[in-house]
């Protein structure tokens, strides 16, 4: 992935209603979820919710297809496995790294 590809990818990400939405597609699957449910999911109009799906599509993070009068969104995963990627490339001093590395328990992310 390159950076700017990456920026985008966070950009959108980062908005709390877009990360919903995201984790939302993603806990649905590959079939997706309709604009309504959606909406309904996370409590965001429908007019509101237009423009989120919007910025989650420019920057590849969520697909769309038409199913007879609705239109069904998705995660992208692929992108999301890359951007996860990139961020991590050099993780573990540049040596093959699942992740274990990293300590998790009593860990504290800022917010």
């Amino acid at each position: 992935m390159e950076t700017k590809t990456a920026i985008a990818a966070l950009a959108a990400l980062a908005q709390e209603s877009r990360l919903m939405v995201f984790r939302l597609l993603i806990q649905a699957g590959p079939a997706g979820m309709a604009a309504g449910k959606i909406s309904e999911a996370v409590g965001i109009p429908p007019s509101s919710l237009s423009f989120h799906l919007k910025e989650l599509s420019h920057a590849g993070m969520i697909a769309s297809r038409q199913e007879g009068r609705s239109v069904i969104y998705t995660a992208e995963y692929a992108r999301a496995a890359s951007l996860v990627a990139f961020l991590t490339e050099n993780c573990c001093s540049g040596q093959d790294c699942d992740l274990s590395c990293v300590q998790t328990e009593n860990t504290t992310v800022a917010e």
